[in-house]
């Protein structure tokens, strides 16, 4: 079996809810505009939230679900002007495994709930997994 052959079984850990409800309203980037927005968190990965605290700067990994996985190339930023370019060079979010990548500031912690900063994922997005910013925070 080759590594085009193999399968790997994601589970969300959490969702999107932002104001946010389709890909059209959404900016391209979390910091030209993005709306807050609450990451809710599945109550079998509470542990995993220790230590988060307003302030942190993390990094969100979602499943863009309404992403076309059979693309391959695209005009950047969705400007027809621009030549194509292969989605691994782009932050496109149509790509053969649609994952998200969202450099946050969370904002307020309340059990389950991260509110956050320059999320621009569309209310329901699966999260898959949360990680701290390197640089600025220490590793554990």
């Amino acid at each position: 079996m080759g590594m085009v052959d193999a399968a790997y079984e994601l589970h969300p850990i959490g969702r999107v809810e932002s104001p946010l409800v389709n890909r059209a309203a959404a900016p391209k980037q979390g910091d030209e505009g993005a709306p807050e927005a609450t990451i809710v968190f599945d109550d079998a990965v509470r542990d995993g939230l220790r230590g988060i605290a307003p302030g942190m700067q993390m990094l969100v990994l979602t499943w863009l679900d309404q992403g076309e996985r059979s693309v391959l190339a695209v005009h950047p930023r969705g400007d027809a002007s621009r030549p194509e370019a292969g989605v691994f060079s782009t932050r496109s979010p149509d790509r053969p495994n649609p994952i998200g990548l969202h450099r946050v500031t969370v904002l307020a912690v309340d059990d389950l709930r991260l509110r956050v900063r320059d999320l621009e994922a569309i209310n329901g997005t699966p999260v898959l997994d949360l990680k701290p910013v390197l640089g600025g925070i220490a590793e554990r």
